[in-house]
Protein backbone atom coordinates (compact mmCIF):
# COMPACT_ATOMS: atom_id res chain seq x y z
CA UNK A 1 0.00 0.00 0.00
CA UNK A 2 1.30 3.49 -1.20
CA UNK A 3 1.87 6.14 2.41
CA UNK A 4 0.35 9.05 2.04
CA UNK A 5 2.27 12.27 2.53
CA UNK A 6 1.89 15.23 4.68
CA UNK A 7 3.54 18.25 5.86
CA UNK A 8 5.33 17.62 9.22
CA UNK A 9 4.32 19.41 12.24
CA UNK A 10 5.59 20.84 15.09
CA UNK A 11 4.19 17.47 17.00
CA UNK A 12 6.38 15.56 14.63
CA UNK A 13 9.56 17.19 15.86
CA UNK A 14 10.57 14.11 18.68
CA UNK A 15 10.27 11.75 15.99
CA UNK A 16 12.04 13.42 13.57
CA UNK A 17 14.65 14.17 15.66
CA UNK A 18 14.89 10.46 16.65
CA UNK A 19 15.11 9.74 13.18
CA UNK A 20 17.81 12.04 12.24
CA UNK A 21 20.18 10.59 14.53
CA UNK A 22 19.59 6.91 13.56
CA UNK A 23 19.92 8.09 10.27
CA UNK A 24 23.24 10.00 11.07
CA UNK A 25 24.87 6.56 12.85
CA UNK A 26 23.28 4.23 10.09
CA UNK A 27 24.81 5.71 7.53
CA UNK A 28 28.02 8.12 8.59
CA UNK A 29 28.55 6.55 12.16
CA UNK A 30 28.38 10.55 13.37
CA UNK A 31 26.41 11.21 16.98
CA UNK A 32 24.30 14.02 16.47
CA UNK A 33 23.77 16.50 19.41
CA UNK A 34 20.10 15.32 20.35
CA UNK A 35 19.17 19.17 21.69
CA UNK A 36 20.56 20.74 18.55
CA UNK A 37 19.38 18.62 16.15
CA UNK A 38 15.69 19.03 17.76
CA UNK A 39 15.79 22.96 17.52
CA UNK A 40 17.13 22.64 14.15
CA UNK A 41 14.00 20.07 12.96
CA UNK A 42 11.66 23.07 15.10
CA UNK A 43 13.12 26.00 13.22
CA UNK A 44 12.73 24.16 9.83
CA UNK A 45 8.92 23.10 10.84
CA UNK A 46 8.27 26.78 12.06
CA UNK A 47 9.63 28.32 8.46
CA UNK A 48 9.44 27.12 5.16
CA UNK A 49 11.88 29.66 4.36
CA UNK A 50 14.91 27.10 6.00
CA UNK A 51 13.08 23.80 5.52
CA UNK A 52 10.21 21.74 4.38
CA UNK A 53 9.75 18.61 5.80
CA UNK A 54 7.91 15.58 4.79
CA UNK A 55 6.45 12.73 6.52
CA UNK A 56 5.00 9.03 5.12
CA UNK A 57 2.19 7.79 6.43
CA UNK A 58 1.14 4.40 6.55
CA UNK A 59 -2.62 3.02 7.73
CA UNK A 60 -2.59 0.70 10.10
CA UNK A 61 -6.06 -1.35 11.43
CA UNK A 62 -6.41 -1.14 15.06
CA UNK A 63 -8.42 -2.66 17.55
CA UNK A 64 -12.21 -2.03 17.29
CA UNK A 65 -11.35 -1.68 13.11
CA UNK A 66 -9.95 1.54 13.61
CA UNK A 67 -7.47 3.09 10.94
CA UNK A 68 -4.50 4.85 11.99
CA UNK A 69 -1.71 6.66 10.50
CA UNK A 70 1.44 5.43 11.69
CA UNK A 71 4.67 7.94 10.47
CA UNK A 72 7.32 5.50 8.81
CA UNK A 73 9.90 7.99 6.87
CA UNK A 74 10.55 11.44 6.13
CA UNK A 75 12.51 13.71 4.13
CA UNK A 76 13.14 17.48 3.96
CA UNK A 77 13.17 20.04 1.26
CA UNK A 78 15.45 23.06 0.87
CA UNK A 79 16.41 25.58 -1.73
CA UNK A 80 19.39 26.48 -3.32
CA UNK A 81 19.43 29.53 -5.96
CA UNK A 82 20.90 28.72 -9.17
CA UNK A 83 22.17 32.11 -11.21
CA UNK A 84 23.64 29.46 -13.94
CA UNK A 85 19.94 28.48 -14.59
CA UNK A 86 18.07 31.82 -12.94
CA UNK A 87 16.22 29.19 -10.79
CA UNK A 88 15.64 27.32 -7.63
CA UNK A 89 17.30 23.53 -7.17
CA UNK A 90 14.98 22.06 -4.53
CA UNK A 91 17.67 19.96 -2.28
CA UNK A 92 16.38 16.54 -1.21
CA UNK A 93 18.22 15.90 2.64
CA UNK A 94 17.40 14.22 5.82
CA UNK A 95 16.33 11.37 4.02
CA UNK A 96 14.94 8.44 6.65
CA UNK A 97 12.80 5.63 6.70
CA UNK A 98 12.00 3.36 9.38
CA UNK A 99 13.90 -0.17 9.62
CA UNK A 100 10.47 -2.11 9.40
CA UNK A 101 9.24 -0.23 6.32
CA UNK A 102 12.24 -0.01 3.85
CA UNK A 103 12.37 -1.48 0.60
CA UNK A 104 8.40 -1.07 0.20
CA UNK A 105 8.47 2.16 -1.88
CA UNK A 106 8.34 4.43 1.01
CA UNK A 107 11.34 6.91 -0.03
CA UNK A 108 9.43 6.35 -3.72
CA UNK A 109 6.36 7.79 -2.54
CA UNK A 110 8.05 10.66 -0.88
CA UNK A 111 10.26 11.24 -3.72
CA UNK A 112 7.81 11.29 -5.94
CA UNK A 113 5.98 13.63 -3.78
CA UNK A 114 8.77 16.36 -4.00
CA UNK A 115 9.25 15.81 -7.40
CA UNK A 116 5.43 16.57 -7.74
CA UNK A 117 5.64 19.69 -5.72
CA UNK A 118 8.69 20.55 -7.65
CA UNK A 119 7.54 20.36 -11.14
CA UNK A 120 4.04 22.28 -10.12
CA UNK A 121 5.99 25.16 -8.68
CA UNK A 122 7.03 28.05 -11.06
CA UNK A 123 11.27 28.61 -11.03
CA UNK A 124 12.18 25.04 -9.80
CA UNK A 125 14.78 23.73 -12.68
CA UNK A 126 15.28 20.12 -10.64
CA UNK A 127 16.21 17.87 -7.67
CA UNK A 128 19.48 17.24 -6.45
CA UNK A 129 20.37 15.47 -3.31
CA UNK A 130 23.99 14.18 -1.67
CA UNK A 131 24.50 10.55 -0.98
CA UNK A 132 27.21 9.47 1.00
CA UNK A 133 29.82 7.60 -1.48
CA UNK A 134 29.57 4.38 -0.02
CA UNK A 135 26.19 3.83 0.70
CA UNK A 136 25.16 2.03 -2.56
CA UNK A 137 21.33 1.32 -1.64
CA UNK A 138 20.54 4.65 -1.32
CA UNK A 139 22.80 5.48 -4.86
CA UNK A 140 20.91 2.57 -6.93
CA UNK A 141 17.33 4.18 -5.21
CA UNK A 142 17.93 7.80 -6.24
CA UNK A 143 19.00 6.14 -9.72
CA UNK A 144 16.17 4.03 -10.27
CA UNK A 145 13.75 7.30 -9.36
CA UNK A 146 15.75 8.81 -12.60
CA UNK A 147 18.68 11.06 -10.80
CA UNK A 148 21.71 10.46 -11.62
CA UNK A 149 25.58 11.55 -10.44
CA UNK A 150 26.27 15.06 -11.12
CA UNK A 151 29.41 14.63 -11.01
CA UNK A 152 30.64 16.97 -7.96
CA UNK A 153 32.27 16.37 -4.75
CA UNK A 154 31.17 18.29 -1.32
CA UNK A 155 33.58 20.24 0.31
CA UNK A 156 32.89 22.14 3.89
CA UNK A 157 34.86 24.05 5.99
CA UNK A 158 32.44 23.85 8.82
CA UNK A 159 32.38 26.26 11.90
Amino acid sequence: MTPRIREAQPADTDLLAQWMIAMAWETEHKHLDPATIRAGIAAGIADPAKARYFVAMQDAAMAGHETVGIPVGTLMLTTEWSDWRNGDWWWIQSVYVAPDHRRQGVYAALHRHAEQLARATPGVIGLRLYVEKDNANAQRTYSALGMHDAGYRIYEAEF
